[in-house]
């Protein structure tokens, strides 16, 4: 186990820590032991010195509240141990998932970030679907690491243990393994550490967004805890966070106080030609934001990783979402800004006839998508024969390669999600409504009950207004 204490970073951030030098003097009443990994840019080590994203906002908030910093670098399975079994124990940086969220106390998030498979560029084939990614002969993953975790739950049985990121690389280089999940910076740094270019590689497919934290023991005083996230929340305020965050991840648009995802599900949410992230629901999103005076970036993520981020983050918002009997303990709600139907929908001349609900039942396939409330609710009434994909526009090919008998889907979005992957709407025919919701903008358990209270405001504002109404009509014939 290598320790290195971390030179703290006056230059860019003076004004920042010498404004509060004065007024966190006295000893902090609880002692801490810090953990972190090799995992450049978040955590790495420099002629001796521990420098990345993660240290520099730990070392921060410790200077802030009084607290000795010295941080103990070790491989990533022996540092999330300590961060299990240690009572002073604080892990940096780590991501929040279903299935670590009971395990620790959490701060942040201090960034965002997008896994996604790599091929070697020399190897022709090409994975376009998780099933195509089950079916090479090895997958290397890192031993809890949370894209392991998200491929065990996605039935992966083609993982192969590798000790570290660089180690993945070169099984992948050399032909041990086909595919290996990482991210893109991460991808870049190890790469140059093995003496090899990014452009060897091959990016595959994209599987999801995570949101990364500082994690402490479950026996860290609830105090401490609230401590840090007061301290964060204080650097993201005052703009140090944005600027540790393109000075290392070499991208804008670091973690705010809120989180803002929604789908890509036109023409509700989706994001166009000129890069822009749009639709009826992303407009009626922002002006809220206007009015509140509160701005905040709007990412794109699939509809079921975007889902289990609002289940398990905190300070989280989704949208649009249709408000069911399913999710209504789940999530507080913003609205309604929409109602829609939703319905099975067959290829035309493929014979398929669907005149009830035991029809649907009683076919061999149904496309769904994950996570999307039609999907909750056929499964809620016993159906065993969907199909789920992530993305709407793979339920649809489906449906026209054969694959499934009929796709369930909302009367708003159908027409541009079959335009988006080259079909028409001629080419279906509607059969019976699966059911009629109304849809919202929804947020996480744990966000501030009075934020919801005044995004709730100003929708009602608005749509006193008539601002509402001329939304809506930009974006629906009336």
């Amino acid at each position: 186990m290598l320790k290195h204490r971390l030179a703290i970073l006056l230059v860019t951030l003076s004004l920042v820590v010498s404004s509060c030098r004065d007024e966190k003097t006295a000893t902090y009443p609880h002692r801490l032991q810090f953990f972190t990994e090799e995992y450049k840019p978040f955590n790495y080590t420099e002629s001796g010195i521990l420098k990345g994203l993660a240290p520099e906002i730990v070392s921060l908030i410790c200077f802030r509240l009084g607290i000795p910093f010295e941080a103990n670098v070790m491989d990533w399975d022996q540092a999330y141990n300590q961060a299990k079994t240690n009572p002073e124990a604080v892990l940096f940086a780590t991501i929040l998932t279903p299935e670590r969220k009971d395990l620790f106390q959490w701060v942040g998030p201090i960034a965002s970030v997008d896994w996604r498979f790599y091929s070697a560029s020399n190897n022709p084939m090409v994975i376009q679907s998780l099933d195509d990614a089950r079916n090479v002969q090895a997958v290397g993953v890192i031993r809890d690491f949370s894209i392991e975790e998200f491929l065990v739950n996605e039935g992966f049985t083609n993982l192969v243990y590798v000790a570290n990121t660089e180690d993945g690389f070169e099984k992948l280089l050399n032909g041990t393994i086909q595919l290996f999940p990482s991210l893109e910076i991460t991808t870049r740094a190890a790469m140059e550490n093995i003496g090899h270019s990014i452009f060897e590689l091959k990016p595959q497919l994209s599987l999801q967004t995570s949101l990364v934290y500082i994690a402490f023991n479950k026996s860290v005083p609830k105090q401490v805890v609230k401590d840090f996230q007061q301290e964060l929340n204080h650097l993201k305020i005052n703009g140090s966070m944005e600027a540790l965050y393109q000075r290392y991840m070499e991208s804008t648009g670091a973690p705010g106080m809120l989180q803002f995802y929604t789908e890509q599900y036109p023409p509700l949410s989706f994001r166009n030609t000129q890069g822009e992230i749009t639709g009826f629901g992303t407009d009626v999103v922002k002006e809220i934001m206007r009015r509140n005076q509160g701005y905040y970036d709007i990412r794109l993520s699939l509809w079921s990783n975007g889902y289990q981020l609002a289940l398990h983050n905190p300070n989280f918002c989704l949208f649009t979402m249709d408000r069911t009997e399913i999710r209504e303990s789940l999530f507080q709600w913003v609205g309604p800004i929409g109602t829609n139907s939703t319905y099975f929908y067959v290829k035309n001349g493929s014979g398929v006839s669907i005149g009830s609900i035991d029809d649907a039942r009683n076919l061999s396939t149904i496309g769904t998508v994950s996570s999307w409330f039609s999907d909750q609710y056929l499964r809620e009434k016993g159906f065993t024969n969907l199909i789920a994909s992530d993305d709407p526009g793979d339920m649809v090919r489906k449906l026209f390669t054969g694959e499934v008998q009929a796709i369930v889907c909302s009367n708003i979005t159908i027409a541009d999600i079959l335009r988006e992957n080259g079909f028409s709407y001629s080419q279906l025919n509607p059969t019976i409504s699966l059911l009629s919701s109304d849809f919202y903008i929804a947020f996480s358990l744990n966000t501030d009950q009075e934020i919801v209270a005044q995004w709730q405001n100003a929708l009602s504002a608005i749509k006193s207004d008539g601002t509402y109404q001329a939304i809506h009509s930009r974006w629906f014939a009336e």
